[in-house]
């Protein structure tokens, strides 16, 4: 077994694959040996130069920081002698890249999945019934009309469900914006064969003001319901889902153009093999679905920082070059606002996995977005229009993200992660372990493990794994764990005041 990898030529640092000991010799490249002075961990960073300090530190080719002491060779690299090498608001130039790789299948082009074709022209991989409240305080309502609907109709539909949440009412301004953006995408989910809305009568979302956030909508498939106004709610709260459900049954799976699937990117608690397997295995993925005309999204801005420059030279045109960078120095204005450090990143499970600054973690999370172009920039909230890669705006929490995703089209989440959640977003969540460890461990949460590149598999042939599980979970052959677990939850991005 290989005990380290080195990431690129230009690297002063390798990876552990095993936990070694202090005094333990390894062999380099050129046969030079290398001892190290304390013991690692599995997952963490090894010095093999000198670095002195002040200087940048480099993996996936890049500075990932810069030493706050000298290195010495054989030393561990981490949070106690790594520093990050980011500042504030940055000033950025348009300078196209031309090292775009295609993965282009000719078969691809003529591939197909089973879908649901909607009467105006959008594609869903599942047949549901959503129930939307436009407030919180009528969630355990939605909860039992999901749990009703569930017992009388669940066997002619994929399923009834409800996404609870706290906002709807004394939010102000643009925060009650975000909420009403979000909950309408949702409603306009492809997913969804039918959807209820559901509203109290009494607060600042109210239902005909929510109506005019929706836009156009097929009053077959979108029912609303005003508990206040109601003798009893949840009699017909049960009628309108039964007559969502006969609409539901007029549809069924047809082949459909792979083109047609929308897939999210997204990473969890992240480890020092995230950047290694997981996530470039997920970039292969994305580029092959938008090389067969398909799209990806790619979101968790503040996980940017620090490789931002990746994505804005792969820009379609200098347009969405300058939308990137809005999209980048508003985020960071957004925690400066708040008073807070923009670079306080990584989280606590990052730096235990082997992530010692948030460019170390931007690097390897921004490999989900593959080589593609960036094809457009979404607002928070809002749905997905072009094709090819999108970049979304929302936040890293993955809660909040995998509902931002989800509420801009993706069918699917290709989720990372290093150190394991059973959390689902509405559609299927699919977590992509970073190590095989994980994936044995978490077997009830884990749905494909990428740390079999460590283990001798190829990337081209996981690849290809990962493509044909993507179709048959979008065929609706396989169910991902979130899905079985009936684990399906959303969270909105709150920034204002609750009255």
């Amino acid at each position: 077994m290989k005990l380290w990898v080195r990431l690129s030529p230009n690297d002063q640092v390798i990876i552990m694959l095993a936990s070694l000991s202090e005094g333990q010799k390894l062999t380099l490249e050129d046969g030079s040996p290398l001892i190290l002075k304390e013991d690692v961990s599995r997952g963490h960073k090894i010095a093999t130069d000198f670095v002195p300090a002040g200087h940048d530190v480099h993996k996936f080719g890049y500075s990932i920081g810069k030493a706050s002491v000298d290195i010495e060779p054989g030393t561990w690299v981490h949070t106690h002698n790594l520093r990050t090498g980011l500042e504030g608001i940055v000033n950025y130039s348009y300078e196209p890249t031309n090292e775009l790789i295609s993965s282009a299948n000719p078969a691809d082009a003529h591939r197909t999945f089973m879908g649901y074709e909607r009467p105006n022209g959008e594609v869903g991989i599942r047949n549901e019934i959503w129930i939307i409240n436009t407030v919180g305080c009528i969630n355990k309502t939605c909860e039992l009309l999901a749990k009703k609907g569930n017992v009388l109709f669940g066997e002619q539909v994929d399923g009834i469900h409800h996404f609870a949440h706290p906002f709807g009412c004394s939010q102000l301004g643009d925060d009650l914006k975000f909420t009403q953006k979000l909950l309408a995408s949702l409603v306009q989910h492809p997913n969804a064969a039918g959807v209820l809305v559901v509203g109290l009568g009494c607060e600042n979302n109210q239902i005909d003001l929510f109506k005019t956030v929706i836009g156009d909508y097929d009053t077959n498939r979108v029912k609303f319901l005003k508990s206040q106004e109601a003798e009893d709610e949840l009699e017909e709260g049960i009628t309108l889902i039964g007559e969502l459900v006969e609409f539901a049954r007029t549809f069924t799976r047809k082949p459909l153009p792979v083109a047609k699937i929308k897939i999210g990117l997204k990473c969890g608690g992240s480890d020092g093999f995230s950047g290694i397997t997981a996530n470039p295995l997920v970039g292969g993925a994305s580029d092959r679905l938008i090389a067969a005309g398909g799209t990806a999204i790619l979101t968790e801005v503040p996980e940017m920082f620090g490789a931002e420059t990746i994505l804005m030279k792969r820009a379609s045109d200098e347009d969405v070059f300058g939308r990137i960078v809005a999209l980048i120095n508003d985020f960071k204005g957004y925690y400066v606002r708040h008073n807070q450090v923009i670079y306080e990143n990584p989280s606590p499970g990052n730096k235990s996995g082997g992530i010692s600054t948030l460019e170390e973690k931007s690097l390897g999370c921004t490999q989900k977005g593959g080589h593609s172009l960036v094809t457009d920039v979404v607002p928070y909230g809002e749905r997905v229009v072009k094709t090819g890669l999108n970049l979304l705006e929302a936040p890293g929490n993955d809660l909040v993200s995998v509902t931002a995703l989800t509420a801009a089209g993706a069918h699917i989440v290709l989720f990372t992660t290093g150190r394991g959640t059973p959390f689902g977003g509405p559609v299927p969540t699919v977590k992509i372990s970073t190590n095989s460890e994980l994936a044995h461990r978490k077997r009830n949460w884990i749905d494909f493990d990428a740390g079999r590149l460590l283990e001798g598999q190829s990337m081209e042939e996981l690849i290809e794994e990962l493509w044909e599980s993507m179709i048959a979970i979008a065929s609706g052959e396989t169910l991902t764990h979130n899905e079985k677990n009936g684990f399906k939850e959303i969270a909105i991005f709150k920034d204002g005041v609750i009255l």
